[in-house]
């Protein structure tokens, strides 16, 4: 079961500062961080001038770390698919990926491809809002850093209203992480549940 907001709340204000803030995340040292500090008040950079673009990681399937034979932190699988967490613990409840294990991007998916991640995403978002204590799963495809595909699945604490919306991504950077225990708990009720659908659930813990 993932921590109450009332726990996790007292949790960061253990390691706050004396103001309750915690350190900047590394997101707001990223080129696209849009926001800098002008004359004391917050404002938005300057656009950058138009650029080509970069390429992005396994593009063409060359030097794809998603096709790695044995990719890290596969929670549950079938044929054509996969749901990971990240090597790291993040702040939010749960981050989790779903990916398919051929190299394919998003507009790569065949008709049959495309049903089934739609399906899979409702039920991994039925199932994470379905744990105890968490209010909402956002669900996600940036495709900016890598051409595999990765859809994102982050879990949002119940009554932690400070972290609702868009800026769940940010406060995932800004919070500490939770009890171990309690994430590879969560995990493996996710996988659980997903592989009564489908699958097979592969060791959590890697």
């Amino acid at each position: 079961m993932a921590e109450s907001a009332a726990d996790l709340y007292a949790r960061v204000r253990g390691v706050a500062d004396e103001h309750g803030r915690l350190p900047l995340p590394s997101v707001a040292s990223w080129d696209v961080f849009p926001w800098e500090v002008v004359d004391g008040r917050l404002s938005p950079k300057p656009l950058a001038e138009p650029a080509p673009e970069e390429p992005r990681e396994g593009e063409g399937g060359v030097g794809c770390r998603a096709c790695d034979a044995e990719p890290a932190g596969v929670a549950w699988t079938n044929e054509r698919w996969r749901l990971r967490h990240l090597s790291e613990r993040s702040g939010l409840p749960l981050v989790l990926i779903l990916e398919p294990w051929a190299h394919l991007d998003l507009p790569d998916l065949d008709d049959a491809m495309a049903a089934e991640h739609g399906v899979l995403a409702v039920r991994i978002a039925r199932i994470v809002e379905g744990l105890p204590n968490v209010a909402r799963c956002h669900v996600q495809r940036i495709g900016d850093g890598a051409e595999h595909l990765h859809t994102w699945f982050m879990a949002r604490t119940e009554g932690l209203l400070s972290v609702r919306g868009s800026f769940a991504v940010d406060w995932d950077d800004i919070l500490p992480p939770g009890p171990e225990d309690v994430w590879r708990t969560d995990v493996r009720a996710v996988a659980s549940a997903l592989a009564s659908y489908d699958g097979r659930v592969v060791d959590a813990d890697g």
